[in-house]
């Protein structure tokens, strides 16, 4: 099995692409430490055991490892591919069960807004994203601000609170004038 890797924005996370499906239907999910996992992925808990793994993240064709700054990717990249190797030989699943973001729910009113939202972030926001190995999850609209979160390598990056003001609030102020604002919601 050959598993490329792709540096993103954020130094601390490599990007592995198994060339193979890995969340399925679960979507994205956000491992924002061991703790997160509790039973949901051995994959997940296989790589958390791997020294300064921080944060690991799933989209539906990659897994994005973030590392602490202790660490060097030299030593750890080598440990990472061996443990997604095993995994995916094995035929498990790498997640077990819906690790569904929740969402704030939506008023009376609203849901035009939010479906343009939605529309919006998935069409054209996510695939640039992902192709950094993260994700933007919408969390919730009420009184012309949106909630999103950033996860995988965009939790962490330098550069991901310019990118929600700068980038993608001023698109969908653009295209949704009820939107006053964008706020970064913490997993």
């Amino acid at each position: 099995m050959f598993i490329e890797t792709e540096g993103t924005p954020n130094p601390n996370t490599l990007k592995f692409l198994p060339g193979r499906d890995v969340t399925g239907d679960a979507g994205t999910v956000d491992f924002i430490d061991a703790d997160a996992v509790s039973g949901r992925s051995a994959l997940a808990e296989s790589l958390f055991e791997l020294p300064g793994v921080s944060r690991v993240f799933m989209g539906s064709d990659f897994v994005s490892v973030t590392k602490t700054d202790a660490e060097d990717w030299a030593g750890l990249k080598p440990l990472i591919l061996s443990t997604l190797v095993d995994h995916f030989v094995s035929g498990r699943p790498a997640v077990e069960a819906d690790a569904a973001v929740i969402e704030d729910p939506v008023m009376p009113g609203d849901e035009e807004i939010v479906q343009q939202i939605k529309e919006l972030l998935e069409t054209r926001v996510r695939p640039a994203v992902a192709s950094d190995g993260g994700d933007i999850v919408f969390r919730g609209y009420r009184d012309g601000v949106v909630r999103l979160s950033m996860q995988g390598a965009c939790s962490g990056c330098p550069s991901s609170g310019a990118t929600l003001k700068h980038g993608v609030e001023n698109m969908l102020r653009h295209y949704v004038p009820e939107i006053v604002s964008v706020e970064q919601v913490l997993s």
